[in-house]
């Protein structure tokens, strides 16, 4: 079996400093890592699928890395909009997969996960919210697909190249290189999910053949309302992660976990063994 755990949004800042005024996203992140840790079978690798930090300074991605020390498994980092890319890239140089730049100057690459292809896009545009993919990226993604199409591939990206319905997000989506993309993924079948970020909610939607998704944040999460005129808001909601389970027999399972210490395991029986009426 190979497990890759997905945490996405972090939003991290300096030590002793919240986000939105309100929100302690370094307390959120341990319990999010203690969760993790707590899984019955270890995962192979944890995604984190971009706005690792709030405002893309050096001090946060120094915080993030002291948060995810405890992690004991490799740790595959991409940028969303509120990242700085060759921030992130300083602030980790132990992640060789960061050390240089692909297609261009953004940050892309492909590493091997036990049995899956893990391949990361950079959809982030400087200083500004919404994401985009140009012919650059798009065409490294088209070599990369082709190299190994002998593999099962994951590809992972921060903004959704689908519409969810909550209309402030599809504002800030994926505004280029989304219909590219789905030529491209509908090419390779090999690519069995794409995994996202930026929703802070747990989303799926059939793409090009595929199944892509987004995925929850260990702290806040974007307001469920799927009206056009939707405030821009967040909630305080359970937090949670994602879970691709892959095994020869049953492909790639995708699970929904929740964060934060929850009573059980309990036995579906009485004490005497009996079933429970």
């Amino acid at each position: 079996m190979t497990l890759i755990a997905q945490f996405s949004d972090t939003h991290i800042r300096e030590p002793g400093r919240v986000a939105y005024g309100r929100v302690d996203t370094a307390a959120f992140l341990r319990r999010a890592v203690r969760s993790l840790q707590a899984l019955p079978q270890k995962p192979d690798a944890l995604l984190i699928t971009g706005d690792l930090v709030d405002f893309g300074r050096p001090a946060e991605y120094r915080h993030l890395a002291e948060l995810l020390a405890p992690v004991d498994m490799p740790v595959y980092l991409l940028a969303g909009n509120h990242d700085d890319p060759a921030t992130l890239r300083a602030g980790f140089p132990s992640h060789s997969y960061l050390a240089e730049p692909v297609a261009g100057r953004h940050l892309q690459y492909s590493v091997r996960i036990g049995a899956l292809r893990l391949v990361a896009l950079d959809t982030t545009v400087p200083r500004a919210g919404h994401g985009e993919l140009c012919e650059e990226r798009l065409a490294w993604l088209e070599a990369e697909l082709a190299a190994c199409a002998s593999e099962t591939v994951i590809v992972a990206m921060h903004h959704p190249p689908f519409p969810t319905l909550i209309g402030h997000m599809d504002a800030q989506g994926l505004l280029r290189g989304g219909e590219r993309l789905r030529e491209i993924i509908a090419r390779h079948p090999n690519v069995e999910r794409i995994v996202c970020g930026h929703l802070h909610r747990a989303i799926d939607v059939r793409f090009a053949g595929t199944l892509a998704s987004t995925c929850p944040g260990p702290a806040h999460q974007v307001c469920l309302d799927l009206s056009p005129q939707a405030a821009s808001a967040f909630a305080m909601e359970p937090p949670g992660f994602r879970l691709h389970a892959w095994t020869p027999q049953a492909g790639l399972v995708t699970h929904l976990a929740a964060i934060g210490e929850f009573d059980g395991p309990h036995p579906f029986h009485e004490p005497g063994g009996a079933l429970i009426d």
